[in-house]
């Protein structure tokens, strides 16, 4: 009984089960991974699979990138239960009239990426059930009026990266998204779009001048709105009265700077944009305003990262805020601050004013507002002291500040340059602006001089000195000093400024270039237990000023100052002078090995000599090997095949930075032979 139902098994499952011996066919070049989907991708064929290849409870069919040139109602006979049609990036020109009417369940369409220049009249008739038409990226010049007629279920419309110029009215009560962007639509009005429970409106890139507000005061339903890359030159109004907002996006417009007041009305923004505004600055009142704000988008906007902008970061962390385009959000202004990443900036990178306490040789207070540097002159160079914490804490007396000249400048008008200089610049009532470079300047008055007017200059001989006030003159030494190194260095004395600061964890070090075009300060960070560090990398016949300052202490406090030159460049340099003993102390000891080693030749020749003359025709054995050994040891080299070994190539030792501007090459470099041959290798960066 089984020997005979074996061979009829196949036979009654096919009875049994008619529809699974269909539902694995699968057309020629295609994948079928479940008998729902059918994967057709790169076919390079300008028709459809035929359809007898395709069983009819198919409810996926994707047929992207397959070069299609035409679609015809015979190619979907018998896909009643078809769902999901995918037929984009092929190329399609035209879409015959009820070519999709066989599609009866079908819900999702896409015919993106293709060559469709016109919609027809009955291109979509017989869909009822459609939700979901992409025909975005293709060469839409035309839609008919009653084209999208009877697509009362449709949900989601897009229709970005066309050539449209006109829109037909589009009735659909059920629409949540309608995407138009980068086609010509300047002028869309309530009666456009009769859409009222439209959740997603993407207008970027239409060529609008101003936001109809009748069309968004019909959206009630409205929570996405895109308005980007188009010539809205103000805050648009329509935005003023619209509060059910969760994402906006105003970036690319000629705008100008945001208000506040304007956005009063969007506190449930979770999503914002507005990047490529040419924004200098934004209010702080957005921090206030913005409360469930998730991401924010500012990138491309050329800030000017002064203290009026000081919240901005740590508004971002406190409240978690992702920012978006981290990279391409950047300050402009001020140089030094030019080109680094808004975000990462801490608070006294701003430059905002800070409390300081001011100690000089007769006068002892503290003061928010005002600063009297002490200035000494040593022999070689200047050492400008920014005034520091009194080092007495029992010394109680107190006496008022000297009265601070008036600046002379003759113009009557402010310089709109003077806002952004970093508060207190200029010293004795100097005057800051920048000059062509962006470079800060100070214009000193009359009776000053120095780059921030910290010098006070004595009075003429003709004019009757005033009696100065008695004075107690202190010859400490200064706390830090230089000495010319060479033409490109400066070696710094730092040991009376830490001794005079045991609490100190580190030192920051800023030193810039007095001479050049490019005055821009450069900043190191150093361990306390240096006390002498070498600056490298520097400009030969230059002056530098050179401060140091506590390391994590607020900019400008506690800061020590001095200026120091470096030598002119010469074709002999000190270190040449100092190479001849090191030549010497070398060619020393190899002279005496060579001796030795001939010495040792020579004795090894006259002891061979004499055996030879001894043994009488047994010379070769003591002095050279067996002639059979010779060839034996051929022999082997001739019939054992050895492997020839490649030659290694040494890369020489990458240069090693030392913390400056100057790289140090290493000198002895272990495993490395010379080759005057060998090309030079270019460092990698990556």
């Amino acid at each position: 009984m089984k020997i005979f139902l074996r061979p009829l098994m196949p036979l009654l499952l096919f009875l049994i089960l008619p529809d699974l011996a269909f539902a694995f066919i699968c057309p020629v070049h295609c994948s079928c991974s479940t008998p729902e989907a059918i994967f057709c991708f790169q076919r390079r064929s300008p028709t459809i699979p035929n359809p007898k290849e395709v069983h009819h409870s198919i409810k996926n069919f994707y047929l992207f990138s397959n070069g299609i040139e035409t679609i015809t109602a015979q190619d979907f006979d018998g896909l009643h239960h078809l769902e999901m049609l995918d037929l984009s990036q092929n190329k399609l020109t035209q879409l015959p009239d009820r070519v999709f009417e066989p599609l009866t369940s079908l819900k999702n369409l896409d015919l993106s990426s293709n060559q469709i220049t016109h919609i027809s009249k009955e291109c979509f008739h017989g869909m009822a059930q459609l939700e979901r038409l992409y025909l975005y990226s293709n060469q839409i010049k035309a839609i008919h009026p009653t084209a999208f007629n009877g697509l009362e279920h449709l949900l989601e419309l897009k229709l970005q990266g066309n050539m449209l110029t006109s829109l037909p009215t589009l009735s659909m009560p059920q629409l949540l998204l309608l995407d138009l962007r980068f086609n010509v639509l300047p002028s869309l009005g309530p009666s456009d779009l009769q859409t009222p429970n439209l959740e997603s409106l993407k207008l970027g890139g239409v060529g609008l001048t101003s936001l109809n507000k009748e069309l968004i005061g019909s959206l009630k339903n409205l929570h996405e709105l895109d308005i980007s890359e188009n010539q809205l030159k103000s805050f648009p109004s329509a935005l003023k009265e619209t509060p059910g907002l969760f994402s906006l996006s105003l970036a690319g417009n000629p705008m100008g700077p945001l208000k506040a007041e304007d956005m009063q009305n969007l506190k449930e923004l979770h999503e914002l944009d507005i990047s490529s505004l040419s924004l200098q600055g934004l209010p702080e009142e957005l921090s206030q305003l913005f409360s469930h704000l998730r991401k924010l988008t500012v990138a491309e906007n050329p800030f000017n990262c002064l203290c009026n902008l000081a919240w901005f970061p740590r508004w971002l962390r406190a409240q978690s805020i992702t920012l978006e385009r981290t990279e391409e959000t950047r300050c402009h202004f001020p140089p030094v601050n030019a080109g680094k990443v808004l975000e990462r900036l801490e608070h006294r990178d701003f430059g905002c004013p800070t409390t300081t306490t001011v100690t000089t040789s007769t006068v002892k207070t503290t003061t928010t507002t005002l600063s009297v540097p002490v200035t000494t002159f040593p022999t070689t160079t200047r050492v400008i002291q920014v005034p520091r914490a009194s080092d007495n804490p029992a010394d109680k007396e107190d006496f008022p500040l000297p009265p601070v000249p008036v600046s002379t400048s003759t113009s009557s008008s402010i310089d709109p340059e003077l806002h952004f200089c970093p508060p207190h610049t200029c010293l004795n009532g100097g005057t800051c602006h920048l000059d062509q470079n962006g470079q800060v300047e100070c214009t000193c008055s009359h009776g000053t001089s120095g780059m921030y007017c910290e010098v006070q200059n004595p009075s003429p001989p003709s004019l009757p000195p005033a009696e100065p006030p008695k004075a107690t003159v202190t010859s400490d030494p200064p706390e830090i000093s230089s000495h010319q190194a060479t033409a490109t260095s400066i070696l710094l004395d730092l040991h009376r400024y830490i001794e005079m600061r045991p609490y100190i964890r580190g030192i920051r070090l800023t030193y810039r270039n007095l001479s050049g075009p490019d005055r821009r300060p450069i900043q190191l960070s150093l361990p306390a237990s240096f006390p002498e560090y070498r600056l490298r990398g520097l400009n030969p016949n230059s002056t530098y000023t050179v401060c140091v300052s506590p390391l994590g202490s607020p900019s400008g406090i506690d800061s020590i100052c001095t200026e120091a030159n470096t030598a002119p460049e010469s074709t002999r340099g000190p270190d040449a002078r100092s190479e001849s003993p090191k030549i010497t102390t070398m060619l020393v000891p190899a002279t005496a090995i060579l001796l030795l080693l001939m010495l040792i030749a020579v004795a090894v020749g006259v002891v061979c000599y004499l055996r030879r003359k001894k043994a009488k025709g047994h010379l070769d054995l003591d002095c050279e090997p067996p002639q059979l050994e010779l060839d034996g040891v051929k022999a082997g080299l001739d019939n054992v095949s050895l492997p020839h070994k490649q030659p290694q190539l040494v890369i020489p030792e990458p240069a090693v930075q030392n913390g400056n501007l100057e790289y140090e090459v290493l000198l002895v470099q272990d495993n490395s032979t010379s080759n005057n041959n060998m090309s030079s290798h270019k460092p990698s960066y990556f």
